[in-house]
């Protein structure tokens, strides 16, 4: 029997949580980060709602897949054993969600073809657009909710929205501004 408290038992944890939200990932890994905050934040306590925001803004930030997130979510279950468990424990996260959908991913698009003009194709792919739309959406309340607890941080982030739907200004340009005001104390968190 293992320790319920060890690394080991934290490991597995891990392993299964992402292997069973591995098939989900419709959309791309953002999808599913609302179920990622809930596992990670409130039902495993792997980590606290301000590093879940930290780790979503540096999974963002920084250059490769937005399933980024699961390794780091996996490194924050197994730190508290050792960095070397959170390691191990981030290392098995990202294989555990990028492995099984790659594979059927794979096989469906080498069969997809052999249903081009069929109408359950066209009606597959019309239909996905407005549910990975929806899951977006929850996303997004799932960032504002996890990162702004101020009425300004509430206020610059539908500003931001409003400007990034209506206006061609680069994203850059709102992570520079945000990140002064961050800087200087105007926006806290």
């Amino acid at each position: 029997m293992v320790d319920p408290t060890s690394g080991l038992a934290t490991l597995l944890q891990v392993i299964v949580t992402f292997l069973r939200l591995s098939l989900f990932s419709l959309g791309g890994g953002n999808t599913l980060l609302a179920e990622y905050h809930h596992l990670a934040v409130d039902k495993y306590h792997w980590i606290t709602n301000t590093q879940f925001a930290d780790l979503y803004a540096l999974a963002e930030a920084a250059p490769g897949p937005s399933s980024m997130i699961v390794g780091l979510l996996g490194l924050g279950a197994g730190w508290h054993h050792g960095p070397m468990w959170g390691l191990i424990s981030g290392f098995s996260a990202e294989v555990a969600i990028l492995l099984p959908s790659t594979v059927v991913m794979v096989m469906a698009a080498l069969s997809w073809n052999k249903l081009k003009d069929e109408p359950v194709r066209v009606a597959f792919e019309k239909g996905l657009g407005p549910v990975t739309l929806g899951i977006l959406f929850s996303v997004g309340l799932t960032v504002l909710r996890t990162a702004d607890h101020h009425w300004l941080a509430y206020l610059v982030s539908v500003l931001v929205c409003a400007l990034m739907l209506f206006t061609r200004i680069s994203p850059l340009y709102f992570m520079l501004v945000a990140g002064v005001l961050g800087g200087l104390g105007i926006i806290q968190r």
